[in-house]
């Protein structure tokens, strides 16, 4: 489809370059001039993503339905995130850019959400060239190297928003990332109105880490010894004890951190651990995404030879729902 625009789009300029070769008056040709590149811009437009409401535009209902029905066992994450996201994008003048800080053991659905949050916002979802995605250990591997790390990165996210404003920046793998590294950006993320003539207020910056899973086991541990339904935890239980975790954890790239000691980060999200149930949900989501009729004795044979935590309760999915694709590529 797109081949075939830019081929009108080449064709249209083509003819109408005639079409003004045919005029002398120079009047003539500046007006077909004026609409030619009018015209022009519109196919350009169409055709290549640009930082405007045609590629870029909040479908609030899609994020909430998205995260309702495919995000498992999630209820606090859930919430957070759509009323977080939600109430940014509807502020016409935010004071500072989004920054969620998303926690929680693997498996869990922390690059899902992220991966729901672009996708209904940016018209090309992960593809958009206005998602940047960095991961620790691919692009910050080397610790004597982190001087070059820092200068790189800054000039990674002044150059994108200078070229669109409403850019978002994944960090992924923050647990593996060297302590010191992350504060280069934290400028980026405070309550400038703008820094170098560059805005900073409209772009989104999210964490993803497993740092602090600890803690969150522990408390949804709790809970279940309590006999308490886990959808009775509010963000109250986990927020406050997880992000002075996080920020003592020196194995964390977010271990003292100037973004949570100068309170930049918006929200600390907890992922909570996923238990059986959750994993039948995300096989039979998975069978259904992979094209086949989801088939229950399936899933559960599946879900019943995972590994499980504590080894005496077997409460919670020791890697959630990550695994599923391929465990149920084996059983069917």
């Amino acid at each position: 489809m797109r081949a075939t625009y830019k081929t009108l789009f080449v064709f249209y300029v083509l003819i109408s370059n005639v079409f003004v070769n045919a005029f002398e008056p120079i009047s003539t040709t500046f007006l077909v001039g004026l609409g030619v590149a009018a015209v022009g811009r519109k196919f350009y437009n169409y055709v290549y993503e640009s930082c405007d409401s045609k590629w870029i535009y909040f479908n609030s209902t899609g994020l909430e339905v998205a995260l309702d029905q495919k995000l498992f066992g999630q209820h606090v994450a859930s919430r957070v995130v759509q009323k977080a996201v939600t109430g940014f994008i509807n502020n016409k003048n935010p004071k500072k850019p989004l920054v969620l800080s998303l926690h929680g053991w693997t498996g869990t659905g922390k690059n899902f959400v992220s991966q729901l949050i672009a996708e209904n916002i940016y018209k090309e979802g992960m593809a958009s060239s206005f998602v940047h995605q960095f991961v620790s250990t691919a692009h910050f591997p080397h610790l004597n190297q982190i001087e070059d790390y820092k200068s790189q990165l800054q000039q990674w996210i002044k150059g994108n928003v200078t070229n669109c404003p409403r850019s978002m920046f994944i960090f992924d793998e923050m647990d593996k990332m060297h302590p010191g590294l992350i504060d280069c950006i934290k400028p980026y993320l405070d309550f400038y109105e703008n820094l170098d003539g560059v805005s900073y207020r409209q772009a989104i910056f999210i964490f993803l880490s497993n740092a602090g899973g600890e803690h969150i086991t522990q408390v949804a541990l709790d809970f279940w010894k309590a006999g308490r339904d886990r959808e009775e935890m509010k963000l109250l239980d986990l927020e406050p004890a997880l992000s002075l975790s996080v920020f003592n954890n020196k194995q964390s790239g977010l271990w003292h951190t100037s973004l949570i000691d100068k309170n930049l980060v918006d929200f600390f999200v907890p992922f909570l651990p996923l238990e059986y149930r959750h994993v039948l949900l995300c096989g039979m989501a998975e069978m259904s995404a992979k094209g086949l009729k989801p088939d229950r004795d399936v899933v559960d044979q599946m879900a019943r030879e995972l590994v499980y935590f504590p080894k005496s309760e077997r409460i919670f999915s020791s890697k959630g729902c990550k695994t599923i694709g391929g465990k149920l590529d084996y059983y069917t």
